[in-house]
Parts: structure tokens; C-alpha cells; sequence
């Protein structure tokens, strides 16, 4: 896919962002595009994270295991009281 482009037509690309961007605006942009994928990293990585808690939990669940940890507040409460869980 990428196999075509050569060295005059990075040049090109570089030009037209320089044209696009100027000098004084060019590393606020690279900063911020930067920036933002740190977040979006950090973002991917704690949605991996909670998948592999719920994948964690469901097996346990599955194996039968009984263990009673702390109420999970993302989910609705069924008991029709309200105030905190005791």
C-alpha cells in the first residue's frame, strides 16, 4: 500500500505541512498530536484492563466459586431500599 512513495514525495508531504502548519505553529501541533495519543494509549489501556477484570470475574462465576467481594456500584441495586449497602 505504502510501497509507492519515495523520498520526493515525503519531501512533498513535508512541504505541504510546513505550508499548512508555518514554523511557529508546527511543534504545538506535533505536542499536541502527541498528547493526544498518550491518551488515547492510556484510554485503550484501561478498557483492556476492565475487560480482563470482567472476563476474571465471569470465570470465577462459571467455576462456582462463592467468594462475596465488595458491591460493584455499576450496578443497579435490586433490594428497593435505599441509603447505602450494609
Amino acid at each position: 500500500m505504502l510501497s509507492g512513495i519515495g523520498a520526493p514525495e515525503i519531501i512533498v508531504i513535508a512541504l505541504l505541512i510546513l505550508l499548512l502548519f508555518g514554523f511557529k505553529k508546527l511543534p504545538d501541533a506535533a505536542r499536541s498530536i502527541g498528547k493526544s495519543a498518550r491518551v488515547f494509549k492510556s484510554e485503550v489501556s484501561e478498557l483492556k484492563e476492565e475487560d480482563r477484570q470482567r472476563e476474571d470475574e465471569k470465570k470465577g462465576r462459571e467455576s462456582g466459586s462463592d467468594a462475596t467481594g465488595p458491591a460493584d456500584d455499576s450496578r443497579p441495586r435490586t433490594d428497593n431500599e435505599s441509603g447505602p449497602i450494609s
